[in-house]
């Protein structure tokens, strides 16, 4: 009876057995750098850190909300050039979340706080997206209205801006003093006070070497050691099961073989054919 070979597609599913298992376990070394963020936070933070060498991975939740993790290794640096760079930037509310319908009726008092509220998000928002600027805060201050009252307070609004070490943000006061006073009504260009603070310097966590490819895969060069130790023990496993299977399909051999052996002789020699003509004429 032949004796069927090992297949030849079972060491292949090994070897792939034993990429998934590197795989997972690079995978397995992700920390969660920032979570729920929106599209726009999350492609600002992963740009940026890709400008640094940095890989970022992202993942969404049932809400649509967005969660980008790293590399173990690359936490503290990730965390070191995001906070120099004001990333994740705040996420502004608009007029329309603001003053969205609730069913219920609002007081004169609380409209005027959402009032100031959206104003305030809308103007930070829009200061926001000058060059160099790391985050900015407006606050405003409105008037009461007082109908027996003649004179009132006048509005006055207070721009913080943080910004990035060098960034020329000084020759545009004048420019934004005017974005601010044209967007409330009552105010004037000399309510408007800008202050700016420049982000200090902080050094990051310096750099280590280019990560290298294995096996299809970008590594760190300390991960190289580990990978190439897993996927020596699963080639050394793959032997050893192939050498198994070699043995195995020999044995089986072999007792077909020894069986074959033994049957013929339990069978005895062979019958005797015609017996010889001087024996013949002997009988005669």
């Amino acid at each position: 009876m032949p004796v069927v070979p090992a297949s030849s597609s079972r060491p292949r599913r090994l070897r792939l057995a034993a990429v998934i298992a590197l795989a997972l376990a690079v995978a397995a070394c992700k920390a969660e750098l920032y979570g729920n963020l929106d599209e726009r936070q999350a492609n600002e933070i992963i740009a940026a850190l890709q400008h640094h060498g940095i890989g970022a991975s992202r993942a969404t939740d049932k809400e649509g909300r967005i969660t980008v993790s790293v590399g173990g290794n690359d936490f503290a640096r990730a965390f070191d050039i995001l906070r120099n760079n004001g990333l994740p930037r705040r996420a502004h509310a608009t007029l329309g979340e603001v003053f969205k319908p609730e069913g219920l009726v609002a007081s004169p008092l609380q409209e005027r706080a959402r009032m100031t509220y959206a104003l305030s998000e809308e103007l930070s928002r829009s200061v926001g997206e000058i060059d160099g600027v790391l985050s900015a805060r407006v606050h405003i201050v409105l008037p009461e209205y007082a109908p027996l009252q003649h004179a009132s307070t006048p509005a006055s609004a207070s721009v913080l801006i943080r910004h990035k070490t060098g960034a020329p943000l000084a020759d545009y006061v004048p420019q934004i003093k005017t974005l601010v006073a044209n967007g409330i009504s009552g105010l004037t260009y000399d309510g408007v006070s800008v202050v700016l603070v420049p982000a200090p310097d902080r050094p990051e966590t310096p750099a280590e070497s280019a990560p290298v490819s294995f096996l299809g895969m970008w590594l760190r060069p300390d991960s190289l050691g580990w990978a190439r130790l897993l996927m020596g023990l699963s080639a050394l496993t793959i032997v050893a099961l192939a050498a198994g299977l070699g043995y195995l399909a020999w044995r089986g051999r072999s007792g077909v073989y020894a069986l074959g052996a033994t049957r013929r002789d339990a069978d005895g020699p062979d019958e005797a054919g015609p017996a010889p003509a001087y024996q013949q004429r002997e009988a005669a």
